[in-house]
């Protein structure tokens, strides 16, 4: 506890980090506020409907990722979904069209122009998205809860839900530049970490109340979910380290060199965005469910708790696992700047061979990480099954745990090396934390 309370203040200590972090709590209490304000022309008063279709199912999933606003009928409603979206069309753009290759392979001014045409693209989503929430609405609501009504009324409030996303992305993109942790990851961390109390008290309350289990019961859930908690953070972390040996350099009459090092290779090195990618791809069937009424494909694919959605979801998060890997890490580019630096594996030639040595164990390690991931984006439906609530059941797996994990590590890490950097311990008395890479 001393140690922890030292921590604390040494990470006050630093001006640039107490700044940073304060800058960040304030943006996200921005963002959390306006997940409460309602759109304007509805009574927010008859919202209970709403809040009812939004907390389970994957209209619940939507309304976890936007931290609560879609049951509210927010200005922030659609969050950063359309964003996420967005990417994952532009970085698979980037795998098929050359002009997109050109602009990955232009360094820091490609990945400007990349994340304008996100932008842009988010921006079409957004055109497509409002106007369905609002047919949503429409369902759901009565028509007392609209103040306002007509074309000029839709037209409208489509325009403030694309404002609203916008400004989450531009909070997001604040907090990334002059915060702490990525901006986008946090925003979504916040709006799943929200939800926590809320489920847990819930269940808490049906634990009590219920003669199955009790108390005795939730307590046992609580040590799974810990282990499950733990399991994650191995997944995180995990790596394969490969030997490098860098030959001897003489420098005048001096030899330097001839130290053996190693090249990390994380076992998930994709983190959570193949269960974002999956996730957002899962949620293309909702949209056509509702108009098929003989319980066809859509409909099947709509059902978060039956056989198929899991299998194609586990499938999805496969197969993003090793696509994502692919984008991130490039094996060429590792053998030639080992090659230009004197370094060689050992028993491998340099160059092309070593691109493959690489490359296959790349492959190897990454086949069990992403068998893993996909396990643990299903885990919430076998939760459900074993009797724990729809909205408890979501921090056992899947979204939920991955983004609370990676975000939380990824936070840590930039605060231990801000901690480092001033010659203050780190956060662990041993070891180092090693963060993930941001949505």
């Amino acid at each position: 506890m001393k140690k922890f309370l030292e921590t604390i203040k040494n990470i006050f200590k630093i001006e640039e980090l107490r700044k940073r972090i304060g800058y960040t709590v304030v943006l996200i209490l921005i963002y959390r506020l306006g997940s409460f304000v309602v759109l304007p022309g509805i009574d927010p008063m008859q919202l209970a409907n709403l809040q009812t279709q939004a907390s389970g199912g994957l209209v619940g999933l939507l309304n976890m990722f936007s931290g609560g606003a879609f049951g509210n009928a927010s200005i922030f409603a659609l969050g950063v979904m359309p964003y996420i979206s967005a990417s994952i069309v532009i970085q698979l753009l980037g795998i098929m069209i050359p002009y997109f290759q050109r602009m990955q392979r232009e360094g820091e001014s490609g990945r400007r122009k990349m994340n304008q045409w996100t932008r842009y693209l988010t921006i079409v989503i957004l055109a497509l998205q409002g106007p369905a929430y609002l047919t949503n609405l429409h369902a759901q609501l009565p028509e007392t809860a609209f103040l306002l009504s007509g074309f000029s009324f839709n037209l409208f409030a489509t325009i403030v839900l694309i404002g609203g996303t916008m400004f989450i992305m531009w909070l997001g993109e604040r907090i990334t530049d002059r915060g702490l942790g990525n901006g986008i990851s946090l925003i979504i961390m916040v709006g799943i970490v929200a939800r926590l109390p809320f489920a847990f008290f819930a269940e808490a309350s049906d634990r009590a109340t219920q003669s199955t289990g009790g108390i005795l019961m939730l307590i046992v859930e609580l040590v799974i979910l810990f282990f499950i908690f733990i399991a994650s953070i191995a997944l995180v972390q995990g790596v394969r380290k490969i030997p490098v040996q860098y030959a001897k350099r003489i420098v005048g009459n001096k030899q330097y060199g001839g130290v053996r090092q190693y090249i990390p290779l994380k076992i998930n090195a994709a983190g959570v965005m193949p269960i974002i990618f999956a996730q957002a791809l899962m949620l293309f069937p909702m949209i056509f469910a509702s108009f098929d009424a003989t319980r066809g494909f859509a409909a099947v694919m709509s059902n978060m708790q039956g056989f198929w959605y899991n299998f194609v979801f586990f499938i999805l998060v496969v197969a993003f696992t090793y696509f994502y890997t692919a984008v991130t890490v490039n094996p060429t580019n590792m053998a030639e700047d080992m090659k230009k630096n004197g370094g060689f594996i050992p028993g491998v030639k340099p160059g092309k061979k070593t691109a493959e040595y690489i490359d296959s164990v790349m492959s190897r390690i990454t086949l069990p990480g992403a068998i893993f991931l996909g396990i643990v984006a299903i885990l919430p439906v076998f939760a459900q099954m074993l009797g724990i609530s729809n909205q408890f059941a979501s921090f056992y797996g899947g979204t939920s745990l991955l983004i609370l994990v990676g975000v939380v590590l990824d936070t840590l890490q930039q605060i231990e090396s801000h901690l480092l950097m001033r010659h203050y311990d780190g956060l662990m008395k041993t070891g180092r934390l090693k963060g993930r890479s941001g949505i």
